[in-house]
């Protein structure tokens, strides 16, 4: 019997789940991250140099913690079903498929997390989703654990978003504020006005589906108003920018001698 998905379940219970995006593709960093009391932690794949070796590892790191346990959501590379397959093959439940454009990505999304009939999953003999083979209930009880989120990141993709979020097996519908805001013509500008509207109209229309709104803020009053609006799936930092701003300011603080003079040289 699979594992039940905590986070697939929260979602469907209208429940806000705050998330920390990991881009880090390291063990230790995911067990480290995962104790922190965040609700579900984003393992990437599409901006790192990760493969479904190392995202076995990271989900194995992530399982490890068990005091202030974090669900974990896998983004593949790209929506494709070798991948998709590969990543349900070492364990992942939710996956966040990107660049997801309309109601047959978002179809096919679906269908390659199923198993024959209702979808195109490779059967895997002994794999660890399936506890390597010892779960002989795997197949069929499989897909009531797993957790498809869908990415819409382009103008294009928001015209098509109620036919996107009413395909059936999609749970939730992920907004990717930056490559939007390259759509709308400001790239990298996520507070532009154009931004704010098309990301307040989307969180509205995902929960007009009758499905989960979801999005990346780091800006912490604008994931706030998000949340208000009823986002329920959102994360507010990322591994990678907390580690750096704090060895930032941190440096910048003995940047120069107690004194007052030059650095020392070392």
């Amino acid at each position: 019997m699979p594992a039940p998905n905590l986070f697939k379940r929260a979602l469907q219970a209208r429940q806000p789940q705050i998330g920390l995006w990991s881009t880090l593709p390291f063990p230790m960093v995911s067990e480290l991250i995962a104790g922190a009391g965040f609700d579900w932690l984003l393992i990437d794949t599409e901006h790192t140099p990760s493969d479904p070796i190392v995202v076995q590892q990271l989900l194995q790191a992530v399982a490890a913690e068990r005091e202030r346990p974090s669900s974990a959501v896998v983004r593949p590379a790209w929506n494709d079903t070798v991948l998709i397959k590969r990543h349900l093959d070492v364990g992942a439940q939710s996956l966040l498929l990107p660049f997801v454009q309309n109601r047959a990505e978002a179809e096919a999304a679906v269908a390659a997390t199923r198993y024959p009939p209702r979808g195109v999953r490779g059967m895997g003999g002994s794999m660890r989703a399936s506890r390597f083979g010892r779960d002989a209930d795997y197949v069929r009880q499989a897909e009531r654990e797993l957790c498809v989120l869908v990415q819409i990141e382009t103008m294009e993709a928001l015209e098509q978003l109620e036919q996107i979020a009413s395909v059936d097996g999609v749970d939730g519908v992920f907004i990717g504020p930056a490559d939007l805001s390259a759509s709308l013509g400001v790239a990298g500008e996520l507070q532009h006005p154009k931004v704010r509207k098309a990301i307040d109209d989307a969180i509205a229309r995902i929960l007009a589906c009758g499905k989960a709104p979801g999005i990346l803020m780091l800006d912490e009053p604008r994931a706030r108003q998000c949340l208000a609006q009823g986002a329920l799936f959102v994360a507010v930092a990322t591994d990678q920018v907390l580690l750096r701003k704090a060895c930032d300011e941190t440096a910048a603080r003995f940047a120069g001698r107690p004194d007052g003079g030059a650095p020392a040289a070392y």
